[in-house]
């Protein structure tokens, strides 16, 4: 499991520093269906927009 998860959308009330994810968990869900080929095909449904 990795320890370190790196976001660079720095509108997420998640973003640490502008390069990391401080988020208690990740949930990326695939696009397409149940199967994704590659990662262009998922989206990060953690993401929270933070107030600027």
């Amino acid at each position: 499991m990795a320890l370190d998860v790196r976001c660079e959308v720095r509108n997420c009330v998640h973003n640490r520093d502008g390069k990391a994810c401080g988020a208690d968990e990740i949930f990326v869900v695939s696009r397409s269906g149940k199967k994704a080929s590659d990662s262009k095909e998922t989206d990060c449904k953690t993401f929270e927009p933070a107030s600027l």
